[in-house]
């Protein structure tokens, strides 16, 4: 009689561990894909916060700015607007170009006001751009 109790002992422990695998042994490759994925998802983020990074370095100055061209600047408001009409460009982004509001450009060009000192650089700046240069620098900004 104790044979056949240990044998059926045996038999039920052998038949519930080969159950339990058919339903474990999925999950653990399911359990692999993920962590795959998941590892693959870490490697994108990392590198999406580095090409933030560098394009938050470059953004925060609307346009880079010799500090030796600063020397004598003159502004002239119908000069400005045939400029930025060549480029192609609204007040408003050549405003974002500069650093300032479309109204100030506006402003600016129909005489109403005029740009402070420390706003010339990035004037002269705009000027020294191409079209397709500064279609470039906006859509970088708008990025």
């Amino acid at each position: 009689m104790a044979d056949i109790q240990a044998f059926f002992r045996s038999e039920i422990a052998r038949l519930s561990k080969k159950v339990v695998k058919q339903y474990v042994s999925p999950l653990h490759a399911a359990i692999s894909a993920q962590r795959r994925d998941l590892a693959e998802l870490r490697r994108q983020v990392t590198n999406l916060e580095r090409t933030s990074k560098k394009l938050g370095k470059n953004s925060t100055k609307p346009l880079r700015v010799d500090e030796a061209s600063e020397t004598k600047l003159r502004f002239r408001a119908q000069g400005f607007r045939n400029h930025r009409e060549r480029l192609g460009i609204s007040a408003e982004e050549a405003g974002t170009l500069i650093g300032v509001s479309g109204q100030t450009v506006y402003n600016w060009e129909h005489g109403k006001a005029t740009p402070r000192n420390s706003q010339l650089p990035a004037i002269a700046a705009l000027r020294e751009l191409g079209k397709r240069e500064a279609r470039r620098k906006l859509d970088e900004l708008s990025a």
